[in-house]
């Protein structure tokens, strides 16, 4: 293929998925490897790219990590609990396969780019954008720049009220009553013994799911007020879900905020499955035009 292409590198926590794409955001080729070590897993991004003529190349990292540029370990994933991947040179490691322009945000930015230039958040002045699934995490966006400043968001660490039903204690090994140690995947497991899609609708616990979710959107709606506010990830796959979270919402704003209607203000993604591999083909494509 002679055409220059756009790479674009969701890495998470559990799979790796590469993709890349033209400028229109069409996704040409996707594949995606497990999050084992960089040892096992770089070499495998490497050699899907190298069949491909790229021009540059965006990534969303799982993190913490190091977004700022005139830092010393700028494009480092940082104090990760994955210990193989503590302090591993990320933007460092590609460019020495690949001496292009590369994009690196977090996993959640990625995915909340993608929602702002081709799915939910499109036309729109703002957006924020959460994922529910093994971990919590979530990006926000405002006029195209996102919302950082000494580094990047960690919305899905803030502090939640209890559910009155809730006995877990949380999964979070650095906070109590967080909203990734109450609502994640795992906290839904280890309260009911079972992985949530092995589980009904009709389960108590998904009532309780709801309320910390909805708490999210709640937080989220008095501090940025944004014109969309997204929920993906495994979580957000139970369907019956959002309607969940529409009820507790309003119950917690108890009128106090006109919102937009909530079923285009609290929404799932409308990108399904890409929102990140879309956005990390966006980035890749802007970071062309600063670089």
């Amino acid at each position: 293929m002679t055409e220059k292409l756009l790479g674009s590198i969701e890495a998470g926590g559990t799979k790796f998925v590469c993709g890349v794409g033209t400028d229109n955001l069409d996704i040409i080729e996707k594949v995606s490897f497990p999050t084992t070590t960089p040892e096992e897993t770089m070499p495998l991004v490497f050699e899907f790219f190298k069949k491909y003529n790229l021009k540059a190349i965006g990534i969303g990292s799982f993190g913490p990590i190091d977004i700022q540029k005139e830092s010393a370990t700028y494009g480092h994933i940082t104090s990760t609990p994955k210990i193989a991947w503590q302090n591993y040179d990320f933007v460092g490691a590609m460019k020495k396969k690949f001496d292009l322009p590369i994009a690196f945000t977090t996993d959640v930015n990625a995915a909340a780019y993608g929602e702002y230039v081709a799915g939910c958040g499109k036309d729109l002045s703002s957006c924020v954008y959460y994922t529910i699934g093994t971990g919590v995490g979530a990006g926000a966006i405002q006029d195209g720049r996102f919302i950082e400043g000494f580094s990047h968001p960690e919305m899905g660490h803030m502090i939640v009220r209890r559910h009155s039903d809730d006995q877990f204690k949380g999964c979070c090994p650095f906070h109590d009553d967080c909203l990734e140690g109450m609502a994640a995947g795992p906290a839904i497991e280890k309260r009911a013994g079972k992985k949530g899609q092995e589980l009904s609708e009709e389960e108590p616990i998904w009532d309780i799911e709801a309320y910390y979710i909805a708490q999210a959107a709640y937080n989220t709606t008095l501090i940025l007020s944004p014109d969309v506010i997204i929920f993906g990830g495994g979580v957000m796959k139970q369907r019956h879900m959002l309607a969940k979270v529409h009820q507790e919402f309003e119950k917690l704003i108890n009128g106090y905020v006109k919102t937009p209607p909530l079923k285009e203000y609290i929404v799932i993604p409308e990108l399904d499955d890409d929102p990140g591999t879309i956005g990390c083909l966006a980035l890749a494509k802007k970071e062309i035009e600063f670089s």
